[in-house]
């Protein structure tokens, strides 16, 4: 067997494998075709909408994006190493990549990759590739100096893709600006302590702004994983009307 098919083979392998763990992408129609949502690792989310893909929150090295394709924007919302994984970074395709950062990340990103970023404070927006972008408040309550997350530093996102809104939380509380959010068709939220919130609090949250879809993600804590399903009964026990939908962002290698 030739050194050239046996590393044919074992990178088959490796892609077989990621995609039997990673969990199934879903779709969501648009005014202008079908955005597909890709699960991929705690915080980490591909969407790939009007042939062109974003990456958000790149996290787990370049094999937890085997088969995907390389990124044409890239959104991360904080500094923290699941969020602005400079390892990850650089070890994916990012040559054609834009990315929209708050200020904090675009300092600490490779020299290579500062001339990519648009950055954004909360309350911006930006239009890239035809999505409607705009940054929202993410932050730790009560507020303080020593806060894991500070307001004003990192931002959760909403965009508008083909029409339809999907808004990631980033690492956040039961903030009032998320609250306040109104038309959210699909909605990512955190849950993990003591990072961000509890379920109890993630559920009040989402009762509130009432999302078509909420996925729970970013929910691995310092006790292990939070009980999404106990998320998704409390949620749905109060409104029915919200699909709440359960996938695995934690496969095992």
């Amino acid at each position: 067997m030739s050194l050239k098919y046996l590393f044919v083979l074992l990178l088959a392998i490796t892609y077989n494998q990621v995609q039997a763990q990673r969990a199934a992408a879903d779709q969501l129609d648009t005014k202008k075709g079908k955005v597909t949502l890709q699960p991929v690792l705690h915080g980490s989310v591909v969407f790939t909408w009007n042939n062109k893909t974003i990456y958000v929150d790149p996290y787990g090295g370049a094999e937890a994006f085997t088969g995907l394709a390389a990124p044409d924007l890239i959104l991360i919302t904080d500094i923290h190493g699941d969020h602005a994984d400079v390892k990850t970074l650089e070890a994916i395709n990012t040559s054609k990549a834009k990315f929209i950062v708050p200020a904090a990340v675009a300092e600490m990103l490779p020299a290579a990759l500062k001339p990519k970023a648009t950055i954004l404070k909360n309350g911006d927006q930006t239009i890239q590739l035809g999505i409607g972008i705009t940054a929202l408040p993410m932050y730790n309550l009560p507020e303080a100096p020593d806060s894991r997350h500070p307001k004003g530093r990192g931002n959760g996102y909403v965009l508008n893709i083909g029409g339809k809104n999907i808004y990631l939380s980033g690492d956040t509380e039961d903030i009032p600006e998320m609250r306040a959010l109104q038309n959210i068709d699909v909605a990512f939220v955190c849950m993990n302590l003591p990072f961000t919130m509890d379920i109890n609090q993630a559920a009040d949250a989402v009762l509130a702004f009432k999302p078509k879809v909420v996925y729970p993600y970013h929910y691995r804590g310092q006790e292990g994983l939070s009980d999404v399903e106990a998320f998704k009964k409390l949620v749905n026990d109060k409104n029915p009307q919200i699909e709440v939908r359960l996938r695995n962002w934690y496969p095992t290698k």
